[in-house]
Parts: C-alpha cells; structure tokens; sequence
C-alpha cells in the first residue's frame, strides 16, 4: 500500500508521535528484522530497497504482519516522526487494531 494524501499523513503522523513519545515502536532495519514477530505494523520508506526491503516484506508476509509503504524517504520518514535523524523503517508492536484498519482504509482511499 502507498501512503500518499494529507489526511494520511496526519494519521500516520499522529499514530507515530505517539508510539515515539511512549516508547512504543522499533527504529531501523536491524532492530525490525529482529522484533518482527512482535509486530503489528511495519512502516517502510521508499529508501529501503533491495535485499533488506525484500527480507522484510517477505518476513511480514509469513508472519502476517502488515506493512504500510510510505512513499517518501527515510529522512522525510525521521521528520514525520519527530526526529532529527533519518528513519528508513519502523515497527509499531502496541498499535491498535483500529489504527491499523483506519491507516489501511485511508490509504486505500486515496
């Protein structure tokens, strides 16, 4: 799925600030590969590519985790964040079922 739209991105902005704010998300290839189990969402920049990106998607699908495609790059991705580094992809293992159904219909409407 593509995240494109303002109100997508107010969506995804708010559900990451939070996560962020109460520890509640893993930051970075590595550390996703590693929890990915304990996933209920994983976000991946469009600056995430080749092997990793594959490892993960592939990863995600056999675990049935979902992921959201954010179609901008992992510095843009730190900044929706609220972070001053680059964030190329991201895992939320707390978020709430209805977040998740609320980003996947938003950007499936867009």
């Amino acid at each position: 799925m593509l995240i494109q739209g303002i109100m997508m991105q107010k969506l995804l902005e708010k559900t990451l600030k939070d996560a962020i704010k109460e520890k509640r998300c893993v930051l970075g290839t590595k550390e996703v590969l590693n929890t990915i189990s304990k996933s209920k969402l994983i976000v991946l920049s469009k600056s995430i590519q080749g092997e990793a990106r594959e490892k993960i998607e592939s990863d995600a699908k056999k675990s049935k985790i979902s992921t959201l495609a954010f179609n901008d790059t992992s510095v843009n991705l730190g900044k929706l964040c609220g972070l001053q580094f680059r964030v190329s992809t991201l895992s939320l293992p707390q978020i709430s079922d209805s977040d998740i159904t609320s980003l996947k219909k938003e950007s499936e409407s867009e």
